[in-house]
């Protein structure tokens, strides 16, 4: 078994503080769309329907957070998932969401 790494008390408040970065609807809807292919802020604005400058707020706190990349071409500000480990930490929770809604429906529970 590959040993798990353990996290120190200096690098909790670290990991919290990009938890929260995820506890945003609207950041999620941006990363999900980003999965797909590098977009501009106009482009997500068309596909998320959100405001250009929410949409610019919310990018500004994944690249932060290491979420997302940037690149400038001409005028444009090109956005992307900036690993594979952004992609992987959103299929463990969707995955761990999807258990956990079978397991509520198996057991009868209303949602709430």
């Amino acid at each position: 078994m590959m040993g798990r790494k353990v996290m120190s008390d200096d690098v909790i408040p670290l990991v919290a503080e990009r938890f929260r970065a995820l506890s945003e609807p609207a950041r999620l809807h941006l990363l999900r769309v980003l999965m797909l292919r590098e977009h501009t802020v106009n482009e997500l604005v068309e596909h998320t329907k959100l405001g250009q400058a929410n949409v610019s707020k919310h990018l500004q706190v994944l690249h932060t957070h290491g979420f997302v990349t940037r690149r400038k071409h001409g005028l444009y500000v090109h956005y992307a998932i900036a690993d594979r480990y952004v992609v992987k930490l959103c299929d463990l929770m969707c995955q761990r969401v999807d258990l956990a809604a079978v397991q509520r429906d198996d057991a009868g529970e209303q949602p709430g």
